[in-house]
Parts: C-alpha cells; structure tokens; sequence
C-alpha cells in the first residue's frame, strides 16, 4: 500500500469514527443535559448538545490507530496527549464556564509542553526579511505567542452553524496538501485524520435537526492545538521545507493565508475591546459572524461567505508565489487581503447598518440569495442526515 493510499485509509476511518460515535454521544448529552443554552450574545433559539468535540476527537484517534505512519512517531502519541488534556479543558469550560484566565494558563502550558515533547518551535522565518533561524528564547516566546493566538482564534469563530467546523476542514485539507507534498508523512495523516473525522459533525451541524450538536470548546480547543502543531512543524528549522523556499514558496504567507480570517478577526475584536476598556476575552457580539446575521444571512449563508472570503486569500497568495512574488510581497498581500475584510468590511458594512443606506439593502439581497436553507432539497438533505 502507497503512502497515499494510507494517508487516504486514515481519512476513512476517521469518518467512520465520528460518524458511529456521533449518536450516542448525542443521547449521552441529552439524557445528562449537557447543553448550550441561548442567551443574549447567542445566536441559537433552542438548546443544543454541545459534545460535538468528542466525537470528533473519537474520530480522529481512530483514523490514527490504522496508521503505520503515526505509530513511528514518538511526538505524535504527545500531541494526541495535548489534545486529550485540551478536550477535557475544554469540555470543563462547557459545562461549568472556566476563567479566562485558566483556560489561557492551561494553553500556555500545553504548547511549552508540546514544544519540549516535540523538539519543534517557530524558530526559523525561512528567509523573510533575510532571517533564517532565531535565537531559541525569541523562537519559545514566539511560538507561544502564536500558538495560543490561533487555538483561541479557532475558538472565537465558533458562532454559527458549520463555521468553526467547515473553516478546520477546509484548513486540515490544506495543510494535508502542503504536508505531503513536502514529504511530512506524519503530520499529513494527521491532518487527514482530522478532515475525514470532521466531515459527519459537520453535516449534522449544518443539516440536522434531531441530531444537531455543537463542537462544543472541546472540540475548538483539540482543532486549534492540532493548527498550533502544524504551524510549528511547517516554521521549524529542521523542517524539510528548503526545497519548497528555493522556489520562492513563503512558509509564513502560507501559514498566515490559511488561517488569516480567524487570526485577524480576533486580532480586530480583541483590540478594539481593550481601546474600549473592556477585557480581551469578554463575550460580546462584535466577531465577523455576527456582522453577517446582522446583515441578514442565515448561519449556512454566513459559513459560506467566511469560508469563500478565506480560500480567496489562500488563492491569492497562491497565484502572487506562481507569478514570482518575493517572500515579503506574498505576506503582505496575505496582510491586506485579510484587513480588507476583517478590519475595512466590517467597519463599512457597520456604517451601511447604522446608517441604513442604499448599499446596506444590496448587502442584505446578497445574504437572502444565500440563504439556502429555505430551498426545497434542503429539507430532503436534513432528513437524510438525521437517520445516521
């Protein structure tokens, strides 16, 4: 069996995984209601379970146990470890709502974990700006500082139906991609593995009715140290990248392009929260998402336009390195396609609001052509969905 083939089988049984467990975990959250309840900041009308995150983590580790690949790997059994603590940080913090504070301590001492574990950081720019390796106490606090910023960034996009969980395919998919293409094998059925256990979740998030779950922080916070891990495996020294970077292929523009939504929007949120004076991390309605309900899209039509705004950038970079753009243009076309949208849209698309202008009503007609949940397959889709 080829390496391909592997990575592919891994996939399948993580779906399989997901897909099996799925169920039951509904009924345990259920039958010990174990729920997210609506409030003023969410957007659910009713209750939903809220343990997606396990059944996806379920998925993934079984994907992984068929795997030759990932058992000639010592870092990985400390990842899924990671992981495993994550899940249960985070399923905590559903239950009972942790501290802030807590849960970002705990993610500290994850990723200074995983760093000794793994032996990898972000320790090397790969020839942006003409750097190469850093110094290891810049490489630690980076590494820190940037693996923390995306597992809360995956975390804060989990506000409407198939976001969180369609943005963490869409991504795994990419990374896969990257990852085999450079000859990382192990973090390559990592990635698929969390692709193909994501997929069962995200369909009866977006379709069902009798079967809808949450991810849940759970799961956000397994995804967002999985990213952490692909990040620091793609900015590490030793990486086999050099091949890659001779061509002219920008490691950080990549990285940042596949994850830029998410990481400015929280960038944007919570900086304007502490202009404000307010704490970084107090809920409120002011992520992307939001913006998108406000302006009349239902949850699939604002999934839509988030994820299709992020394969744009992913796109775009994509062309700039095809087209023989320096490492240094390839990030800031990456930078300002992603303020465009997450810092220039929102403060438009707020002032169209207010003001209740003839762009906003152009605006709103757009989200009603994506709301496609009241079209007449949907309601086929749904029911196909909530028998498995």
């Amino acid at each position: 069996m080829t390496s391909f083939q592997q990575i592919l089988l891994t996939a399948l049984f993580a779906f399989i995984g997901t897909l099996w467990i799925h169920p039951k975990i509904l009924k345990i959250s259920i039958i010990k209601n174990l729920v997210d309840n609506p409030n003023a900041r969410k957007l659910q009308r009713n209750p939903v379970p809220v343990m997606g995150g396990l059944a996806v983590f379920f998925g993934i580790t079984i994907g992984l146990c068929i795997s030759p690949t990932i058992f000639n790997s010592a870092s990985t059994f400390m990842l899924i470890s990671a992981m495993l603590i994550m899940l249960y940080i985070g399923t905590v913090d559903d239950i009972i709502d942790l501290s802030p504070a807590v849960r970002f301590l705990i993610e500290i001492l994850i990723i200074v974990w995983l760093m000794y574990a793994s032996k990898s950081s972000i320790n090397c720019f790969w020839g942006l700006w003409g750097v190469s390796t850093i110094p290891n106490w810049a490489a630690y606090a980076l590494t820190i500082f940037a693996s923390v910023g995306i597992i809360n960034a995956i975390n804060l996009i989990d506000g409407v139906n198939g976001l969180s969980s369609g943005f963490c395919f869409m991504s795994s998919i990419l990374f896969a991609i990257f990852f085999y293409k450079s000859g990382n094998l192990v973090m390559a059925t990592l990635a698929t593995a969390a692709a193909g256990a994501i997929v069962p979740f995200f369909l009866h998030n977006v379709f069902g009715t009798e079967t809808k779950m949450f991810i849940g922080d759970g799961g956000t916070l397994v995804i967002g140290t999985m990213m952490a891990m692909f990040v620091m495996s793609i900015l590490h020294a030793e990486a086999n990248c050099a091949p890659l970077v001779l061509k002219g292929f920008g490691l950080i523009p990549f990285t940042l392009a596949v994850l830029a939504i998410p990481v400015f929007d929280t960038l944007r949120v919570m900086s304007t929260r502490v202009i404000n004076g307010k704490p970084p991390f107090e809920a409120d309605k002011s992520h992307l998402h939001h913006l998108f309900i406000d302006l009349g899209f239902s949850h699939i039509g604002t999934t839509i336009s988030i994820l299709s705004a992020n394969f744009m950038i992913v796109v775009l970079w994509f062309l700039s390195y095809r087209m023989g753009a320096s490492i240094e243009t390839q990030l800031y076309i990456v930078i300002a396609l992603s303020i465009l949208i997450t810092f220039v849209f929102y403060w438009f698309a707020r002032r169209q609001i207010a003001n209740n202008t003839k762009c906003l009503k152009t605006l709103r007609r757009i989200g009603k052509m994506l709301n496609i949940e009241k079209k007449g397959i949907w309601a086929y889709v749904q029911r196909f969905v909530d028998r498995f």
